[in-house]
């Protein structure tokens, strides 16, 4: 019995030499990553507001949108619905020097051919903005990224970002990031909506948002009307309705102010009509005045706010 008790304290003893011998060498690693994870932590805290941002960004286009931003200070997107291939250029010629985004819709241009995606991407490095296509995609998986690879229009050849409802679940992320992803394409889930009665509201906004952090490689972010998701995911939020003359539209459309929405978290305001105007009467002098002052009107708010 008093061997065994002998052998088991060498044993123990053994044990503890062992420890201590294994801390020693752990003991400077330890001590370096602890100093290393400061000296990060440190860094981070003296970047200026989009430097921390970027650095959190897991997809290249989120990158580009935040970068596009901070070059031009201007947050903000027009929302280019013409529905001819010579005004829709014109148009996107005299506000693109003001934006950082254009909107598209090229399902409603009548005379659509490859010459005008062809131009708009000229228009796009001539005046330094990303292109979104607001395709609003809502199928399976398989159907959707055929509708975006191919057919006429051929949206991940020449659009950086376009958007989607969750309302499929994840297979139409999927079906869109096997094209996109490797083009460095982004992705926006439509989570809120600014038209009276949207049915995209509680549990399917937070469906979207969790659905988002699953695929945070290519979902950047979302249509929506306030700030989503906790400070770690840091999505993008782009706000449609926006306007600083009127409220509604008499078709269900609601309208906040650049102020309005930005304190609401929003990265990027959407406006259409309150710069276009109309086609039948379309005014490319005054469409440009009227983005500057929206451009203006928002990057005051956000400078504000983000204390830039």
């Amino acid at each position: 019995m008093i061997s065994s008790l002998l052998r088991l304290m060498d044993v123990l003893d053994d044990l503890r030499l062992s420890v201590l011998s294994v801390l020693s060498v752990l003991s400077p690693a330890l001590s370096f990553l602890s100093s290393a994870i400061i000296t990060v932590e440190k860094q981070r805290t003296e970047m200026g507001y989009f430097e921390q941002r970027i650095c959190l960004q897991q997809n290249k286009m989120a990158r580009t949108v935040l970068e596009t931003v901070q070059r031009k200070q201007s947050i903000l997107c027009v929302s280019a619905d013409f529905t001819t291939k010579d005004k829709l250029l014109k148009l996107v010629d005299a506000v693109g020097p003001h934006v950082c985004m254009i909107k598209t819709h090229v399902d409603i241009i009548s005379d659509f051919d490859h010459d005008l995606v062809t131009q708009l991407a000229t228009l796009s490095a001539k005046h330094d903005f990303v292109i979104f296509e607001d395709r609003k995609f809502a199928d399976i998986g398989n159907t959707v990224s055929l509708q975006y690879s191919s057919g006429v229009h051929r949206i991940a050849d020449w659009s950086h970002i376009t958007n989607a409802h969750a309302l499929p679940g994840d297979g139409i992320v999927n079906g869109l990031k096997k094209v996109g992803l490797d083009k460095g394409r982004g992705l926006l889930l439509l989570a809120e909506m600014s038209s009276a009665g949207s049915l995209a509201v509680g549990s399917y906004t937070q469906a979207s948002v969790d659905m988002a952090r699953r695929h945070k490689d290519f979902v950047i972010g979302f249509i929506a009307q306030r700030k989503l998701g906790d400070s770690d995911d840091d999505f993008l939020i782009l706000t449609p309705g926006v306007g600083l003359d009127v409220k509604g539209d008499g078709m269900g459309q609601q309208y906040r102010t650049p102020q309005e929405v930005v304190d609401a978290g929003t990265d990027v305001t959407i406006v259409g009509r309150g710069i276009t105007g109309s086609e039948a009467t379309a005014d490319f002098d005054k469409a440009a005045s009227e983005a500057l002052r929206y451009k203006q009107a928002g990057w005051e708010a956000f400078a504000s706010r983000h204390k830039l």
